[in-house]
């Protein structure tokens, strides 16, 4: 910028890039101090207006290997930048969340790069060739010598070579403007000069025969295309381009009316995109996503974070996503950002046939582009080459569909910074992202709204009319698969009348009702495409994840699934991940859309054997019961052991450190600890049923998940015919009693307790028959007899002490004094859960100690001790928090309420019974939750 009237702006600042770096206030320049500094202030002032993250920021002035000190100088350099500028009205570098940004009263007046490209955009919707010509000029002279000049780092050399080339494009353009304004006398020196710079770029090489043509040296002209072209020939093996061909042969003939562009350029765009999808929904993310990729009119891509181009996108998926429709919409909808045209090619990586080899495709490319056949280097890499020489400097979008790995697309990337390109693959793709700078956008399921949207809009079509259940059904079935989505309403479409019939198809043959004879159309067939190039083991690991129990899997239930060693199944899984088969969740978690898992079930009943698939399953099981089991173990120590089966080979239970690692395990293994009880009783293991249903019981009391609890025992129960010790049997008939008990139904619950009874008392040990008597203390307390309650218990208590058992007879003492109390006997209740509060602490029972105090607190608020009611109940709430025992929490805090009420702290208690009335209704107890909710509002009546 030679000065600020120089450009017909008035400002008192100017930031200077394409030239020396500096900052010029009223025309007096402003000492920068170091180079360092100055790269500070260029890679803050090439982002004017935005924050420019420090990490960047660090990486720009001192590399990716920055010391751990840069981050200190920076801020000082800053600080010094910040005093400089201290009197640049407009001007200033503020601190922003996560970074810096150099912030103006209008940029494009305050940094001339700014100004340099905000010039070009107008040029290039500019009609008029004069005017053109004009903006072009004023936008060339504000580069004063080299970009960022004065600045040492590897950062700006980059960027120094970059803007050289923005430079050289609007050089070009000019040119291009003033030889159809017949200036071509007036461009020979400096054409003839570039031309001997660039000596292969056929676009100077056209611009230079029209301006010697223009200047009456047509014999010049025809020399110098000579030269050109054999030069081409010996350097490349390559005849000059269509154009430039044409451009010749005019010269030659002396053609009245050249053609207006210069010979670098196609006289045609090709336009090769499909149609534009007709039914589209959704998407609004990934859309935005790809709006990211679009170049700016200066032709570099929209977005920059400093690591690179990101003018290439890779859209992966699974197969019949919407991978392509999501691409060809955004296509056709931003065409006018690309009017060089637009190239594409279904690169068949997942389809019927062989995919298509590179070499091929630039063939297509290169004869689109006006390139004869004949013409074209047959080497691969120098076809390649030629490609991306005849792309640059062109604004193009190429869509490079369905493709399998990164090799088979890297050949067909474009040359320069103005071509945006469109992968989709089911694979990620991943050296495309790394070594290219390819930015990833990943296509998922349709929202059940999205997925509406289309099956209204087919059912409007034909009666205008909707259906709301059938259309629920549907929308559930389908799953948010697009494919399934497009399929089902085709169908609509085609066959409204029977749209019953369609949803009925759908929830009974599932996977074989969107079968089809069009292969791109059945369902089962896109899967199987998706399997064509994975390894014999990928594609057994694929089909073992489908038989596996429970709605999705982690490595190591996946490592005892598969036999493998750990570190193999890792490698497995991350290859199902990238050929979309599986998707990564939170947690170290894969989980398969439920469509893409009834495929891998059928391909596991139809490529493994029986016997694989068993011990596969086997290995499952073994995994999720001796991991529950360990579990078990550490959150209740003190409970009677039982006699698991050795597990399979291959199959390794999992380490859990401590009781807090062993409850989120089970409460993040739940549902696959379910599902395994449903795989062992198919496999006929009857063992393993009622060893899951055993193992998971303190879990499901401390948790609250009853009706899961009865499900699990009544599955034992199934099989007790089976088990013949009767040992085993009256566990079963035990925990199968006190599970209905838990649930209210008291007549199932006496009479299993009954029969557990009845054979604990043809049992040598003892022990059996006091475990039923508690038990039945239970019972017939959640039934409303305490009295039978009390005999029960006391009956328990008796033959626990006789047998030297020390914290079972603490827990029946507690329930005796429980029971004594609710029969009003508060002393003799007092007494006994006083008696089993000392034995629990004795031998470090933390549950048992829990549950003493709960019931001494119950005892104190009734007997008018309110104070000490709260003591107890807080502390048993300590405890039982620690444990993770929410079921007595929820129990405990509904009674803690009651002496803050009697004490008049009704706010205390209002936050204790809100906490427990949410407990309560999670676990699905809602006579109890009932209860509080009555408490609470009674509370909110009695305010007002």
């Amino acid at each position: 910028m030679r000065s600020k009237r120089a450009v017909g702006v008035a400002v008192a600042v100017v930031v200077r890039l394409l030239g020396e770096v500096g900052v010029e206030i009223d025309r007096r320049s402003v000492d920068l101090g170091t180079p360092r500094q100055r790269c500070v202030l260029a890679a803050l002032a090439v982002d004017t207006g935005q924050v420019v993250p420090v990490d960047r920021l660090v990486e720009r002035v001192w590399g990716v290997d920055a010391a751990p000190r840069a981050r200190a100088t920076l801020h000082n350099y800053i600080s010094r930048l910040r005093r400089a500028l201290a009197s640049a009205n407009g001007l200033a570098i503020v601190r922003r969340a996560g970074g810096y940004a150099l912030v103006a009263d209008t940029v494009e007046s305050v940094v001339d790069l700014h100004r340099f490209r905000d010039l070009r955009a107008t040029a290039a919707a500019e009609a008029d060739d004069e005017r053109t010509a004009r903006l072009l000029t004023d936008a060339l002279l504000l580069w004063r010598g080299h970009a960022l000049t004065g600045v040492d780092c590897a950062w700006a050399e980059v960027e120094r070579d970059r803007l050289a080339l923005e430079r050289l494009a609007v050089q070009h353009d000019l040119t291009d403007a003033r030889l159809r304004l017949g200036g071509g006398s007036g461009l020979v020196a400096e054409l003839t000069a570039r031309a001997a710079e660039h000596p292969l770029d056929e676009r100077i090489a056209g611009q230079c025969l029209v301006a010697l043509h223009q200047a009456g040296r047509t014999g010049d002209a025809l020399e110098h295309y000579r030269r050109l072209r054999e030069r081409l020939v010996d350097e490349l093996g390559i005849d000059p381009g269509d154009a430039l061909q044409d451009l010749h042969r005019r010269i030659l003939t002396s053609d009245p009316v050249l053609p207006t562009a210069t010979a670098g350029r196609s006289s045609f765009a090709p336009a090769q995109l499909p149609t534009e999808p007709k039914s589209f929904t959704g998407r609004v993310a990934q859309l935005a996503a790809l709006d990211r990729a679009l170049p700016t009119p200066d032709g570099s891509p929209s977005r920059d974070d400093g690591r690179g181009q990101k003018t290439t996108v890779v859209i992966s998926g699974a197969g019949g996503i919407g991978k392509t429709w999501l691409a060809l919409i955004w296509a056709h909808r931003n065409l006018h950002h690309f009017p060089d045209g637009h190239l594409s090619v279904d690169l068949r990586g997942f389809d019927v046939g062989e995919p298509r080899q590179a070499l091929d495709v630039l063939a297509d490319f290169l004869a689109a582009l006006g390139v004869d056949r004949d013409h074209q280097p047959q080497d691969l890499d120098a076809r390649a080459a030629f490609f991306r020489t005849r792309t640059a400097g062109k604004r193009m979008l190429v869509l490079l569909d369905n493709a399998v790995t990164a090799d088979q697309v890297v050949p067909l990337l474009p040359g320069g910074t103005g071509c945006t390109v469109l992968i989709t693959s089911r694979n990620r793709l991943s050296a495309l992202l790394t070594r290219h700078g390819a930015e990833p956008v990943q296509v998922g399921l349709l929202s059940a709204a999205e997925a509406r949207t289309v099956i209204d809009a087919a059912l409007d079509d034909v009666h205008g009319g909707t259906a709301a259940a059938q259309v629920t059904e549907l929308v559930a079935q389908c799953g948010g698969f697009p494919l399934v989505v497009g399929l089902v309403a085709a169908r609509i479409r085609t066959d409204a009348h029977l749209l019953d019939d369609i949803v009925t198809e759908l929830r009974e043959l599932g996977l074989d009702a969107l079968d089809s004879d069009d292969p791109s159309t059945s369902l089962p067939t896109v899967l199987s495409w998706s399997l064509r190039h994975l390894t014999d083991r990928e594609r057994a690991a694929f089909a073992l994840l489908g038989i596996a129990p429970g709605p999705d899997i982690d490595l190591p239930a996946a490592a005892s699934l598969t036999g493998l060693p750990v570190c193999d199944t890792r490698a497995l899984l991350h290859r199902l991940a990238d050929a979309s088969l599986v998707i990564p969740a939170s947690g170290g978690r894969y989980l398969m859309h439920d469509l893409i898992r009834a495929y891998a079930v059928l391909t596991a009943r139809n490529d493994l054997p029986e016997p694989t698939r068993r011990a596969a399953l086997q290995r499952a099981v073994d995994f999720y019961l001796h991991t529950a089991y360990t579990a078990d173990r550490i959150l209740n120590p003190r409970r009677a052991p039982i006699a698991l089966d050795q597990p399979s080979s291959d199959a390794h239970s999992q380490a859990l450190s401590d009781a807090s690692a062993a409850l989120a395990w089970l409460d993040t293994h739940h549902p696959h600890l379910i599902a395994a009880q449903h795989t062992a009783t198919a496999q006929d293991r009857p063992q393993a049923v009622w060893h899951l249903a055993w193992t998971l019981s303190t879990h499901h009391l401390r948790r609250g998940h009853r009706h899961v609890e009865l499900a699990m025992w009544q599955a034992a129960a199934h099989v007790i015919e089976h088990l013949p010790d009767p040992n085993t049997r009256e566990r079963i008939h035990r925990r199968l009693g006190l599970a209905h008990s838990e649930l209210g139904q008291h007549r199932q619950a006496i009479d299993h307790l009954s029969q557990a009874l009845a054979l604990a008392e043809d049992d040598p040990d003892p022990i059996q028959q006091a475990y039923s008597h508690e038990a039945l203390s239970q019972a017939w307390a959640r039934s409303g007899d305490d009295g039978r309650a009390m005999e029960h218990a006391r009956r328990a208590m008796e033959l626990y002490r006789a047998l030297d058992e020390p914290l079972h007879e603490a827990d029946t003492l507690n329930r005796v004094g429980w029971y004594a109390s609710l029969l009003g006997d508060y002393d003799t209740g007092r007494d006994h859960c006083r008696a089993a509060l000392a034995l629990h602490r004795h031998h470090a029972n933390r549950e048992g100690e829990a549950d003493a105090l709960d019931s001494l607190g119950w005892i104190d608020h009734h007997t008018g001790h309110h104070r000490q009611a709260i003591h107890q109940y807080e502390r048993a709430l300590t405890l039982f928090r620690a444990l993770g025992n929410s079921v007595q929490v929820a129990s405990t805090l509904e009674h803690l309420g009651h002496p803050h009420t009697a004490l008049g702290q009704h706010e205390q208690a209002a936050t204790a019974w809100r906490e427990a009335l949410e407990l309560l209704r999670e676990q699905g107890r809602h006579d109890d939750a009932e209860r509080v909710q009555r408490r609470l509002f009674e509370r909110l009546v009695n305010q007002h």
